[in-house]
């Protein structure tokens, strides 16, 4: 994962393995990756999100999908390679 990806507002941003059957998708958290993560589906004409099960605020989730679409290209190319 691009190390930009790796922190911004004190979030982490990352894949879980085997889940390369799923459309390619972001997890977000605080502190270490839990199975609780807030989940993004990346799409091909923006981002969508799945579920908010982290409980991360509304003003950091709206500042969080902001930086993920604009990001979109490069998250989208660390998952294809993460998964090839």
């Amino acid at each position: 994962m691009p190390k930009a990806l790796i922190d911004f507002l004190g979030y982490r941003f990352f894949f879980w393995s085997r889940e390369d059957g799923e459309p390619p998708h972001i997890h977000v958290c605080k502190g270490a990756p839990s199975p609780n993560a807030t989940k993004f589906w990346i799409t091909k004409d923006g981002i969508k999100l799945e579920h908010n099960k982290g409980q991360i605020p509304q003003n950091d989730l709206k500042k969080i999908a902001r930086y993920i679409l604009e990001n979109r290209a490069e998250i989208l190319a660390a998952w294809f390679d993460y998964f090839s």
